[in-house]
């Protein structure tokens, strides 16, 4: 049986324009250039720069009062010949100027051969048959950016048989292992650290120390690694002293010897604040980018030509389908400004209420003064929903008298101290790091230890809880922590 009845439901759809004013919220300054060279690119009726007068902005009413009419056209104006190829528009010819403290938009680029290809240039210098030249080429192809071969033997030789149809065998392949291995950076082309570290400490000159640095890395790497020297001691009867030695030798090494050579070669990163932070006369001042707040505005061209369409007694339709493409670019124009100026409001709005709410730590630089604070926190106050504080936190970056910070560095989430007071988890870490670091290396605190110390500080903390934070701020157990 069939029935009919209705349904009231309540829907919240985002519009085209809203979801790009999104993205435009989220993106930071260089991206946001990007986003604003493609636009004016993509739209001739968009202009940049300032408007010598004000005139577009009657036209623009008259084509607001006139829009919904068939009203407007003219026959008089050379569409075509406006929207030529051979000339060039007026945005492709003005300088983008920027404040004299804007810094350098321009991304520099890392010149030079890359990383495998030095290697390949050393590797040229050995004398190979084709068969050896192909396999210890395969070889150099398989080391890492770190200079690390994190491959089987078994699985190479494998390889090396489907692949480049060149077939060996282990004996073959370690023997050109070790030439790859003698090429720099020293320790290149090891399978494991315990193999990048001896590389290294052989092609140095020998001495006391270096020689039973060697033996100990050679045939007890686990118990040095985990620092068990009380096992050193007693295998390789040697003294405090003779291991202080082996331990500032093996210091000394670079555990990563392809990261300093293969990094020179990727394109730098460069991070431009979004905002900038100053205290002046002992108040604290924001600053949007200049990169952010560009001065854009509506072609009066593209005005002129709907007016004199307006204006024109007769309309052919190649003249009605060019002035619709003429009003859409104008739309388009007249919402990219209107959403460039409200992401600008929005930016500033969530970055000022981010500054009054944590102005202690901005007048301090102590991190200790940060206060918990929540993403719902900062939307409540600018009555905003909380993607739209996301989007600004996760993307932007600040520049503050104590360097320039991500933004979203200044969240954090709330504990309750022994006074029953709502401190921020980034005051707690402060503090565990500080203990640490301040520790007694012969005798490292441990986690259980920990707790009590910031317990007797007025932070109650669980162990478990000191583990999870010491392993956020990267800070090994407490035996990896010993020193002689």
């Amino acid at each position: 049986m069939l029935k009919q009845f209705l349904q009231y439901k309540l829907s919240q759809k985002l519009s085209p324009q809203q979801i790009q004013l999104m993205k435009l919220i989220q993106l930071p300054t260089q991206a946001f250039e990007q986003r604003l060279k493609q636009e004016i690119e993509e739209n001739p009726a968009l202009e940049k720069g300032k408007e010598e007068s004000n005139e577009f902005e009657d036209s623009n009413q008259e084509r607001d009062e006139n829009s919904d009419s068939e009203v407007i056209d003219t026959q008089d104006i050379n569409i075509d010949e406006y929207l030529s190829d051979d000339e060039i528009p007026s945005y492709k010819t003005q300088a983008n100027n920027y404040s004299p403290d804007d810094e350098e938009k321009n991304i520099p680029y890392a010149g030079g051969i890359s990383f495998n290809q030095m290697l390949l240039n050393q590797l040229h210098t050995y004398s190979f048959t084709e068969h050896e030249e192909g396999i210890a080429e395969f070889l150099i192809g398989s080391i890492d950016d770190s200079g690390y071969i994190r491959r089987d033997i078994d699985d190479l030789i494998d390889d090396l048989a489907f692949t480049q149809n060149t077939y060996t065998n282990r004996e073959e392949v370690l023997k050109l292992l070790d030439i790859v291995q003698e090429l720099d950076p020293p320790g290149v082309g090891a399978l494991n650290l315990q193999d990048c570290l001896l590389i290294q400490l052989k092609r140095k000159q020998k001495s006391s120390s270096r020689i039973l640095a060697i033996e100990i890395l050679e045939k007890s790497f686990e118990s040095f690694a985990k620092k068990h020297y009380k096992k050193i001691f007693q295998k390789f009867n040697c003294n405090e002293e003779q291991l202080k030695e082996v331990i500032l030798e093996i210091e000394k090494l670079n555990p990563k010897p392809g990261g300093s050579v293969a990094g020179n070669n990727k394109i730098s990163e460069q991070i431009v604040p979004d905002f900038t932070i100053t205290i002046s006369d002992g108040e604290l001042a924001l600053n949007l980018n200049g990169r952010n707040a560009p001065e854009l505005h509506v072609s009066r061209e593209y005005n002129n030509m709907l007016k004199g369409y307006k204006d024109s007694k007769t309309k052919t339709k190649s003249q009605k389908d060019a002035v619709l493409f003429i009003k859409q670019k104008l739309d388009s124009a007249k919402w990219f400004i209107d959403a460039i100026k409200q992401r600008q409001q929005t930016l500033l709005l969530t970055m000022n209420s981010i500054m009054d709410h944590q102005s202690e730590y901005f007048m301090t630089g102590d991190e200790r003064k940060l206060k918990p604070m929540i993403l719902r926190d900062i939307a409540e106050k600018i009555n905003m929903d909380v993607s739209t504080v996301s989007r600004v936190a996760n993307s932007k970056y600040a520049s503050t008298p104590y360097g320039t910070k991500l933004v979203k560095e200044f969240f954090s989430e709330s504990m309750k101290n022994d006074q029953g007071e709502d401190v921020s988890t980034r005051e707690i870490k402060k503090i565990l790091e500080t203990v640490i670091l301040e520790e007694n290396k012969k005798k490292p605190l441990t986690d259980d230890r920990l707790s009590v110390i910031l317990k007797d500080k007025g932070y109650p903390i669980a162990r478990r809880t000191i583990a999870k934070y010491r392993e956020q701020l990267d800070i090994p157990v407490a035996r990896l922590r010993k020193k002689l």
